[in-house]
């Protein structure tokens, strides 16, 4: 097991790679109330190692990823007479983990809470961070708060259970870790795609660790991004529009918004033709998609809905290299010339 530590100005959140769920009830404070959330994938396959912890259970998909299931959970809460001293645990892949995280947050103006990540696009992204929120009118994660769990445990053995589309999906944002800080872990996954896909543990683990130690590092400097954690977003800002015309999964979707920035990079001379292949070629290999079909305008018109707009600006992440990224303003017009050029190249 490994333990990589996040420090942030309020808090201290340990995220333990490799450690078990049956290890679980060592994290927790004693003589407290503790209540689990968590889906009903989890309870179909992870029910027997659960501890004996009154349970709330959700269902799954971005569909109820919204205020209706906080009042739900409010009202669990209530009815399980957790105060302010009870302990929340959130156990699923990132949207448990986001849901959890604000549901203890805003419960009687906030209660402590941990997580079990057990997803790979969670373990590397979602549950690390402090991210915590829901959906809101077509607008994604517009409701939300940042608060740092107190751990998170990522059981790698428990990706093994995991839709087959849905663990691949998760080396997007192992990709995109690479892409905008890590040459050596880009590198890594070049070399490792075959074992990597045929579930080696060494290769995962280490995948994850390398992923949370670069994302905790850029969270440590800039927690409520107003900075450099805006370079977590690279491919992000097309993905999420991506995911409100399609319905496409998280992981494919930031995949294609990955091959369109990294375009956008080469086409203004910021990184090379043979780094953008390389890029492109990474995404290829282990099977997710680069591209999909779409209509200029209506990508566009999504794009702006992204809450990281900033007036008539959207801040775009861009890069320099691979392992080195920059958030560049665009404005509406720029943006829409780069999406009709994708349109037109792809």
């Amino acid at each position: 097991m490994e333990e990589i530590v996040l420090k942030t100005e309020n808090k201290i959140s340990k995220i333990l790679i490799g450690e078990k769920i049956e290890n679980l009830t060592h994290y927790l404070p004693t003589n407290k109330k503790i209540i689990i959330l968590t889906d009903t994938n989890v309870l179909k396959h992870y029910r027997h190692k659960l501890p004996p912890y009154p349970i709330i259970e959700i269902g799954t998909g971005e569909g109820i990823k919204n205020l209706s299931t906080i009042d739900y959970i409010m009202g669990q809460l209530i009815r399980h007479e957790a105060d302010r001293s009870s302990y929340l645990v959130g156990i699923g892949g990132g949207i448990v983990c986001d849901i959890a995280g604000f549901a203890a947050s805003i419960y009687m103006r906030g209660i402590r809470f941990g997580f079990v990540s057990t997803t790979l696009l969670s373990q590397v992204d979602a549950s690390v961070g402090g991210k915590n929120g829901v959906n809101y009118e077509g607008y994604k994660n517009m409701v939300g708060v940042f608060n740092q769990p107190d751990f998170v445990i990522c059981d790698t053995s428990m990706l093994t259970t995991l839709p087959r589309e849905e663990y691949i999906g998760g080396y997007a944002e192992i990709i995109k870790h690479g892409c905008i800080r890590s040459h050596e872990l880009f590198e890594f996954l070049e070399n490792n795609v075959s074992r990597a896909l045929a579930y080696d543990s060494h290769v995962i683990e280490h995948c994850v660790a390398q992923s949370v130690r670069i994302k905790a590092a850029v969270v440590e400097n800039d927690e409520r991004e107003k900075g450099e954690r805006r370079i977590l977003n690279f491919g992000h800002t097309f993905a999420h529009a991506i995911e409100k015309i399609t319905a496409l999964p998280h992981g494919k979707a930031v995949s294609i918004g990955m091959n369109y920035a990294s375009y956008i990079s080469y086409q203004l001379g910021m990184i090379s033709e043979n780094d953008y292949r390389r890029i492109r070629e990474l995404i290829t290999r282990f099977q997710l998609p680069t591209n999909f079909d779409f209509e200029p305008n209506t990508l566009v018109d999504a794009m702006r809905k992204d809450k990281k707009r900033e007036g008539d600006d959207i801040h775009l992440v861009l890069l320099e290299a691979i392992g080195n990224a920059i958030v560049k303003p665009v404005t509406y017009n720029q943006l829409k010339t780069f999406v009709h050029d994708l349109c037109k190249h792809q």
